[in-house]
């Protein structure tokens, strides 16, 4: 029977057959993408520990509120609190019957750092009702000031 191409006179074929070097390269190719080890992403940081002996606001039963400032000050409740009293507060708003909503909202300028920082805190604490406010302000791109 003739390929395409060839001719049917009993002569021998000429052109070589590419169907085994292509199975060795595929087999090649399918070796070389499983020893391609997994990337992970991961960001291992140090979160701080919460001390009992620094004076820190009181925890909202309802809705808390965790303003970011421009001058990379962490305001709860629109009173200063350190990290670690934000760790405690955290722990403290998971012990209500009911989780009060914390609600997160970072002014325009505040620090880009502080604020990864402080939603590693949040998402390792175990919160579960958290939610963005004030995004509303900046529909528009460069309007916050």
């Amino acid at each position: 029977m003739a390929m395409s191409g060839g001719s049917d006179d009993g002569a021998p074929m000429m052109d070589m057959n590419m169907t085994p070097l292509i199975d060795v390269l595929l087999v090649l190719l399918i070796m070389f993408i499983i020893t391609i080890p997994v990337a992970t992403h991961a960001v291992n940081i140090d979160l701080p520990v919460p001390s009992q002996n620094e004076n820190q606001p009181e925890v909202d039963p309802i809705t808390n509120k965790i303003v970011l400032t421009p001058n990379d000050e962490i305001l709860w409740n629109g009173e200063p609190i350190s990290q670690g009293g934000l760790v405690a507060n955290l722990q403290q708003s998971l012990t209500f019957a009911v989780e009060p909503e914390l609600q997160f909202e970072p002014e325009a300028n505040a620090s880009y750092d502080l604020s990864a920082k402080v939603l590693n805190i949040i998402k390792a604490s175990g919160v579960t009702r958290f939610g963005f406010v004030g995004n509303d302000q900046y529909r528009q791109f460069g309007t916050g000031e």
